[in-house]
This record gives structure tokens, C-alpha cells and sequence, in this order.
């Protein structure tokens, strides 16, 4: 059961960014102190990767651990699962094929997840070797 009026439950729901979430931008000042220029929002790759790397053909995507249910860390909500169930399992599956497509364009992705920003060295490693390698 919400504990929320649903007039309430839209308010709250409506003060979520889909961009320029403190994790994004977590991401982005690691990756430009270590040297690295990118673009945001890509408008002509799908589902608008969070930084674009065009001379390299490489996106980085932030992704939210309970908007993309992250394994090991997502728990599900407690109120409303009829519709929360299919919402996720559809971001789910709309990641999946986003990740397809990009690599059809011969587009190369990572993905930094929300919780992984709590060891900012690890996630620069990787990044790195990501934006180094061929």
C-alpha cells in the first residue's frame, strides 16, 4: 500500500532528473580530471548515452541502481508491484537492446553504476582502460 495520495506520489515522482543526476556528474569529473573530453546527451545514439565519445565510437552510460535493477544491490518496491514489476522489467529489457543496437553501429559502451561510485579509483581504472583500449 502507498503511503502517499497519488497527487502526492506524482509530485515526489516528478522531482526525479533523468540527467545530471549527482552520480553523472560524479562520473563526469572523474573522467575530465583524468584528461578526457566527451559530449553529453548523444541526441543521434539510442536512448541518449550519458557521455559520448565520438572520435572513439565509445559511450558511458550512468546508470541508477533502482531504475535499471542492478543485481545484488536493487531491492524491489514494497506498494504498487503491478506496476512497478512491469516498469522495471521494460528498462530492463530497453537497456538490453540499446546495448545491441550501439553495438550494431560499432559503438562500444560501458556502464557505471551507482553503487560502484562509492570506490571513485576503481571506477577511474576502469574507465580508463576503457576509453584507452582499441
Amino acid at each position: 500500500m502507498d503511503t502517499l495520495d497519488p497527487a502526492a506520489r506524482s509530485q515526489r515522482m516528478a522531482l526525479i532528473r533523468g540527467r545530471d543526476t549527482n552520480p553523472e556528474i560524479s562520473v563526469r569529473r572523474l573522467v575530465w580530471g583524468m584528461g578526457f573530453r566527451y559530449r553529453l546527451h548523444g541526441r543521434d545514439l539510442p536512448s541518449r548515452p550519458d557521455l559520448v565519445f565520438r572520435s572513439q565510437r565509445k559511450v558511458i552510460f550512468v546508470h541508477g541502481c533502482c531504475w535499471h535493477c542492478h543485481r545484488g544491490c536493487f531491492r524491489p518496491p514494497k506498494s504498487r508491484l503491478d506496476f512497478w514489476g512491469p516498469k522495471l522489467a521494460e528498462n530492463r529489457r530497453r537497456d538490453r537492446r540499446t546495448q545491441r543496437e550501439l553495438l550494431s553501429l560499432g559503438w562500444r559502451f560501458a556502464v557505471v553504476w551507482e553503487c560502484e561510485l562509492k570506490y571513485p579509483d576503481v571506477v577511474a581504472a576502469r574507465l580508463k582502460n576503457f576509453l584507452l583500449s582499441e
